[in-house]
């Protein structure tokens, strides 16, 4: 009985089916499969701004810039707590921006279902959004339209262009019983359909909830992170000290706050932002002139330290348009014979692939096409599975017709035995990622079709894509390939294009995982291209590499590319992306190939020289300001700094640092690494050299120049010991090489000089809080500490990168 009752509910299931298929959906049965699926849109996720902006509020250099706030406002410094309540409030916005641009991809996607669609309700044929259709709806679907749901063929032939989706480059065939996938494009033919899924259940959808998910690591803020967790322990340790030693002295503690606000505010990162932005933002700037746009800046930096990119075949390293690359003739027919006659059996307006190759390299040979005329011509037919027309030109009048070799070989009338060599030959361009097609013509306007010969045509590859893989190679950048095409495609493709021999099937890699998923993540590192890869591959590959620790790039143009190119760090749309690929990367490419993220890596490890630089010479300032203070404090019993002398100082040092984003600087040939271990050691040489310094020159102060620690001028000598070796310090952390190895920037030199002369003037000048110094008593500071760095300090740093081998 069980068994009676389950086939009568089939039966019943396939009845209520076919009755839909003859009238299409009433309007009870619309609103009831609407109630359970929704609309065909894609739900976007919401965001709370308001949320996402309090966030930038919470952090350590958040907290650091809060703590110094709410200790200013005890002290009554309401200047300082404006200015450093400006900088967070600017940090804020500006790291808000940022994740709001980012998050715009999804909504671009949500636009690619904003379509019309032709569709049977109620025994009638309406055209509705396509944001109303639901399952089961019946649609009708042509030449040129946007598949605007996953829809089954009932009836009917298409030819459709999924590259977008699957990344095959040549259209397939879709008959009845095949899923169309959301998001195709019909190239040619007619079908009625049903739709089995709508929305977020489609392939689109599914990709749209990919890109939701994807969240690229940003490895700077990793990096600026972990210095100022560094830098913290430091000056907090130091503050303690600073604070036990003012107690047990007899200080009031009130008194030593102000001192405890400029250790803590030594610490802070406060020009980053602005250095950042602006290094970015001319790195951006200059990138632009070679066709390079950033749509997120920190991109450029991830740019210099990645070590993998995953390209996409179709599109990118490919032309992403059939081409004809080789003929095979028969019979007394030529080479050009057949692309003359294959163009004659082709008609440009139906923007047929196969039909444009044929017309594309007859116009390349001059090929006289157009002395002739189609009367009449009969598009491909998957009955025939050939074109035909008949032409005319004068009196002569005869047949073409290209399409399969086999069904043209039987209208030629070939022996069993021909057909078969034939086949054979088809057959092994085929394992090549070859299409062919044969061509063949008649005498007369009726007669018998004679044989012309074989078209061979492909996907070619670019032009410029074996020698931009050469580059990247050379650059120490591992490449590898994925793409929607077979097997077969994929390793002719890597063989033209200089890519290695391991290239597999993602289905034997998901094989591979189900049995040892640690030996897959190595195996991953070796292979050198996935084929057949769907939309969610290219992203779970990017998320495989950076769980090794992998700085991943990926390119692609298609909608099947978005989740993967906002997954990786740096995501590189080329220039004939869809909107959806542009939107989720953070790199677009506007001239077409490879050849522009040469220029980026390289522009990108110069930008990286530069934030080295800036954050060694942060931590040496760092370590400079805070210890300074404290050793002072120990030795004589006194502050020898003033919080307005710490003021002036960075106030006159941080447009240096930002200058530093315009320097001219040699980047590496190898991807770059943040080595903080290094970075740490170099500043902590680097920075006892000049701690001793300071005090070295302090002391001549004191006992040559003969300065009381009690005389307010002792702050104006201070600042400028410590102005000086800050200023001379750029020259020293901008080259790993002796600093005469190379010229700073015109910018670079011409702000440190200003800020020179503007220091120098008002420490001999004098001004409130600030005393004069004589001009001699100056100079001697000044030459000291440009010894001190151009000789003993310069030397050091290079015993320390070449012997001792401390690299940052």
């Amino acid at each position: 009985m069980a068994e009676k009752s389950i086939v009568s509910e089939n039966s019943t299931l396939k009845r209520k089916k076919s009755e839909i298929l003859e009238t299409g959906l009433n309007s009870a049965e619309v609103e009831s499969r609407r109630a359970q699926f929704g609309f065909n849109e894609i739900v976007e996720k919401k965001i709370n701004f308001l949320l996402q902006f309090a966030k930038r509020f919470w952090g350590l250099t958040a907290w650091l810039l809060e703590a110094i706030i709410i200790l200013s406002i005890f002290l009554q410094r309401y200047a300082d707590v404006y200015i450093i309540l400006s900088l967070l409030i600017l940090n804020a916005v500006l790291g808000f921006w940022e994740e709001y641009r980012a998050s715009k991809a999804v909504e671009t996607l949500k636009e690619k279902l904003v379509v019309n669609a032709r569709v049977l309700r109620k025994n009638v044929w309406r055209v509705l959004p396509a944001r109303e259709i639901v399952p089961d709806d019946v649609v009708r679907i042509r030449h040129g339209d946007f598949v605007p749901a996953d829809v089954e063929i009932v009836t009917g032939y298409l030819e459709v262009n999924q590259s977008v989706l699957t990344g095959e480059s040549f259209g397939v065939a879709k008959n009845a019983g095949n899923l169309l996938h959301s998001g195709s494009v019909v190239n040619r033919g007619e079908a009625c359909g049903i739709v089995v899924s709508t929305g977020v259940n489609t392939s689109l959808g599914r990709t749209v909830q990919l890109v939701q998910l994807a969240k690229p690591k940003l490895h700077i803020e990793k990096v600026i992170s972990n210095v100022v967790r560094w830098l913290l322990v430091i000056v907090s340790v130091l503050a303690i000290v600073a604070l036990v030693c003012s107690i047990f002295r007899g200080f009031d503690i009130i008194d030593t706050l102000p001192i405890l606000v400029v250790i803590l505010f030594s610490a802070i990162p406060v020009a980053l932002p602005a250095m950042f932005t602006v290094s970015m933002a001319l790195g951006a700037k200059e990138l632009a002139k070679k066709g390079v746009l950033i749509t997120r800046l920190s991109a450029i930096e991830d740019a210099a330290t990645m070590n993998v990119i995953c390209v996409d075949k179709t599109g990118t390293l490919t032309m992403n348009k059939l081409s004809l690359v080789k003929t095979l003739v028969y019979n007394e027919f030529s080479e050009k014979d057949v692309t003359f006659y294959g163009a004659l059996a082709s008609q440009e307006a139906n923007y047929d692939p196969l039909d444009l190759a044929f017309i594309e390299l007859a116009k390349q040979e001059m090929l006289p096409v157009d002395a002739y005329r189609q009367t009449s011509f009969v598009p491909f037919d998957p009955k025939t599975r050939y074109t035909e027309a008949v032409i005319q030109r004068g009196n002569e009048r005869f047949r073409v017709i290209k399409g399969a070799v086999k069904a043209i070989s039987k209208v030629c009338g070939l022996t069993e035995i021909e057909i078969k060599e034939l086949e054979d030959q088809t057959q092994e361009c085929a394992l090549k990622g070859y299409r062919t097609l044969a061509v063949a013509k008649t005498d007369k306007h009726i007669g018998q079709y004679r044989l012309v010969g074989l078209a061979i045509l492909c996907d070619i590859p670019r032009f410029d894509s074996k020698q931009a893989i050469h580059e990247l190679n050379g650059l120490g950048i591992s490449v590898k390939m994925l793409t929607g095409d077979a097997l077969s495609i994929a390793k002719e493709t890597a063989k033209n294009v200089g890519l290695g021999t391991q290239i597999t099937l993602i289905s034997d890699l998901k094989a591979d995982v189900k049995e040892n998923s640690l030996f897959t993540e190595e195996k991953v590192l070796k292979i050198d291209g996935f084929a057949e890869v769907y939309p969610e591959d290219k992203y779970n590959i990017v998320k495989n590499l950076q769980h090794n620790k992998k700085i991943v790039g990926m390119t692609g143009d298609g909608i099947n590319d978005a989740p993967a190119l906002k997954q990786a760090e740096v995501g590189i749309a080329v220039s004939s992306a869809t909107d959806v690929a542009k939107s989720a990367a953070s790199v677009v490419l506007v001239n077409e190939g490879l050849t522009s993220i040469i220029d980026l890596v390289k522009n990108g490890r110069i930008i990286y020289e530069r934030l080295t630089a800036w954050i060694l010479s942060k931590i040496i300032r760092t370590l400079q300001v805070s210890i300074f203070t404290v050793l002072t404090f120990l030795l004589t019993g006194s502050y020898t700094i003033s919080t307005f002398g710490v003021i002036m100082y960075f106030f006159l040092t941080d447009p240096v640092k930002i200058a530093l984003s315009t320097d001219k600087l040699q980047g590496s040939n190898n991807p770059a690494t943040w080595k903080i271990t290094g970075t740490i050691k170099a500043s902590a040489i680097l920075g006892t050299l000049i701690i001793v310094e300071s005090i070295t020159l302090l002391y001549i102060t004191l006992n040559v120049f003969n300065i009381s620690v009690n005389n307010p001028v002792i702050y104006t000598y201070t600042f400028e010991i410590l102005f000086f070796s800050a200023l001379f310090l750029n020259f020293n952390v901008r080259e790993r090489r002796p600093f005469y190895k190379s010229i700073p920037s015109k910018i670079l030199t011409s702000t440190i000089i200003a800020s020179l002369i503007i220091g120098t003037m008002l420490a001999t000048v004098g001004i409130p809080n600030m005393a004069a110094v004589p001009i001699n008593e100056t100079l001697i500071i000044l030459g000291l500490s440009a010894f001190f760095s151009f000789i003993i300090n310069d030397s050091i740093k290079v015993f320390m990168i070449q012997k001792i081998g401390v690299k940052w």
